[in-house]
């Protein structure tokens, strides 16, 4: 029987086959979109002080109570905004990670970006009793070190993708250890706070967060798209991208850059969220099967996952909230636990 992407090619060329994917690819984009917004339109009037999506509207629009107004302006608005911002920006840092090298397993979760974004945060939060913007840098400033450990000590032997997801792993987990450490030196009102934050939470999100993650993205954005073009090149290999390109170390490395610095941020205004970058890369791959993880609707994906997430973390044993890292976590570990199992059957080694 021949294969569905065969006969397309036989009816109407190349040609066909990338319009079709690309017809695909928007579909999937718009509806994730869709969906997501749906459930942010939920999310502002659910809760202890319930509202009808009319009163919701009406609130947007300048109308209603002034408690109404600051239940859904002041409080929820920041967080759906906030949880839609960085679900996109975890999706496309581990979209890009695992499209430059080649492997569903590496995303800035799992091989340390997040775990060092969180050490630089706790170091402010803890050491130097720093917050808002402190906290960005510190951020900021962890995840940047890792990335640029983590790059140096896999380049020496070639950067393929199991070498990022051990030497990851490897940097990770002392990183871990040093949180522990600094954690076990905080006073206990801090560590209360600070576990909060490392678990990965969206309560009590405002415009500082809401700010940082979308400069982050108004950015970052318009440069991945420019750099974008050149992932299908870079994914043939370093000598046919070096006769295309020119530079293909240098445009892998900004596109590390760029997915590192949105991995930072992301975690700067919601904590380390498990698994969403992870996950929706490789949900919009089985979405839109035949080509590598598109950007576009991979961002919508994971704006969609981290939303529904919260949803549930705030709505499954209410009036007690959880954290939404504490959901992704659970609903991102059988997907990982499935693609080490498919990567072992398959014997890929990166």
């Amino acid at each position: 029987m021949t294969p569905q992407r065969d006969t397309v090619f036989l009816r109407g060329g190349t040609d066909t086959v990338v319009l079709r994917l690309s017809l695909r690819s928007t579909r999937v984009a718009v509806l994730a979109w869709a969906g997501a917004l749906t459930l942010a339109s939920l999310s502002l009037g659910m809760g202890e002080f319930e509202l009808t999506w009319a009163d919701t509207l009406r609130v947007l629009g300048g109308g209603g109570t002034l408690i109404e107004y600051d239940v859904v302006v002041g409080d929820r608005l920041p967080r759906v905004v906030t949880a839609l911002a960085v679900g996109a920006a975890f999706a496309l840092s581990g979209a890009i990670l695992q499209r430059i090298a080649a492997n569903p397993l590496v995303s800035p979760d799992i091989i340390g970006i997040n775990t060092g974004a969180s050490f630089g945060a706790l170091l402010v939060m803890t050491v130097l009793g720093g917050a808002g913007a402190g906290l960005v840098l510190g951020a900021l400033a962890g995840a940047a070190a890792t990335g640029t450990a983590i790059v140096l000590i896999a380049l020496k032997q070639g950067l393929t993708g199991y070498r990022l997801v051990l030497v990851g792993i490897g940097i990770a987990a002392m990183l871990s250890s040093a949180t522990s450490y600094l954690l076990a030196q905080t006073n206990y009102h801090q560590i209360i706070s600070a576990a909060a934050w490392l678990t990965g939470s969206l309560a009590n999100r405002s415009a500082l967060h809401v700010t940082v993650i979308g400069t982050t993205l108004a950015i970052l954005v318009p440069a991945l798209l420019v750099l974008s073009r050149h992932l299908r090149v870079l994914e043939l290999g370093d000598d046919l991208a070096r006769a295309l390109t020119g530079g293909p170390h240098r445009i892998r490395l900004a596109l590390i850059g760029i997915a590192v610095v949105l991995a930072a941020m992301a975690t700067a205004s919601a904590g380390p969220i498990a698994f969403i970058a992870l996950v929706a890369p490789q949900i919009t791959r089985r979405l839109v099967p035949h080509q590598p993880v598109p950007l576009a609707p991979t961002a919508a994906v994971g704006a969609l996952l981290l939303i529904a997430s919260d949803l549930l973390a705030r709505l499954a044993f209410a009036p007690t909230e959880l954290p939404v890292g504490a959901v992704t976590g659970v609903l991102g570990a059988p997907v990982l636990f499935y693609l080490l199992a498919r990567a072992n059957r398959i014997g890929r080694t990166g």
